[in-house]
């Protein structure tokens, strides 16, 4: 068994080179023994435990989705928004629960005038691809690469 106080967890600050997305995050399960961005096939937990701030006017992630995790968020302090691809943007506050299972579009934005804190929980995949909605790049997991795709036959480069 392992244990960590928040307090001993380091904080890393994440800002985008034009600031439009900006969060604190401390790894807990990093913090916990666990390895970046492998689950237990190699020897890691079998999820992610997070704990994020953004500040007003910040979102956390360009409007992203994924093939295979799942992520699950719990508002702790603060408002903000939830975008999804569906359109009509989510209200948080305090106290909501949110789960977003593979391919929801989703993206949180602190609107409010206080920071906005929540706890994102994610599960381990061998392998996952975000697809960035609004680009349509691609992130591919474990390697961390952002690709941009085009449309091609399906048997182009294979005779």
């Amino acid at each position: 068994m392992n244990k960590i106080n928040l307090s001993q967890v380091p904080v890393e600050h994440r800002r985008s080179p034009k600031g439009r997305f900006e969060m604190e995050r401390q790894h807990v399960s990093l913090a916990l023994g666990g390895t970046k961005n492998i689950g237990p096939w190699g020897g890691g937990h079998p999820f992610d435990i997070e704990l994020a701030t953004l500040l007003p006017g910040k979102a956390n992630y360009p409007m992203h989705s994924h093939a295979a995790q799942t992520e699950y968020y719990i508002i702790l302090s603060g408002s903000g928004l939830l975008h999804s691809a569906e359109g009509k943007p989510e209200e948080l506050v305090a106290g909501d629960h949110v789960i977003c299972h593979p391919g929801d579009g989703h993206q949180i934005e602190n609107v409010g005038s206080e920071p906005l804190v929540y706890y994102v929980i994610s599960d381990h995949h061998p392998a996952d691809v975000g697809t960035y909605t609004r680009t349509g790049k691609r992130w591919l997991h474990p390697e961390g690469r952002v690709v941009s795709t085009e449309d091609v036959d399906y048997y182009a480069g294979e005779e």
